[in-house]
């Protein structure tokens, strides 16, 4: 199977309330509506989409990978999101944080330690 890309659906109850949390986590609007009950946003390595699906709400698990935890954290605190700080005590692999969105969907921010095989 040939994939040409990867697209990330996380279920929520309210897309308007979720799209307000993920335009913070972001940083930016939604990319697209292309059709009622869903919002994408679309980055270097795939696409994440926000699905109103109120009976699978809050049990999505989605990992962004980023060059930098700690700046992209600070990013986000800066533009009202939560103050969190990357656990790089865990894993010799990986930085990483794992924050909880309004519905209870996990969204793991993750960076590869330099060296790091993965």
């Amino acid at each position: 199977m040939e994939i040409e890309r990867v697209l990330a659906a996380i279920a929520v109850s309210d897309l308007g309330k979720a799209k307000e949390w993920y335009e913070v986590l972001f940083g930016r609007p939604a990319d697209a509506e292309p059709m009622a009950g869903l919002a994408e946003w679309r980055g270097a390595g795939g696409v994440v989409q926000l699905v109103a699906d109120r009976r699978r709400a809050g049990g999505s698990l989605v990992t962004l990978q980023v060059p930098d935890a700690r700046r992209a954290l600070d990013e986000l605190a800066a533009r009202g999101g939560p103050s969190v700080e990357p656990d790089d005590t865990t894993s010799d692999i990986v930085v990483f944080t794992t924050l909880t969105d309004p519905d209870g969907n996990a969204i793991t921010v993750v960076q590869v330690r330099e060296g790091a095989a993965v």
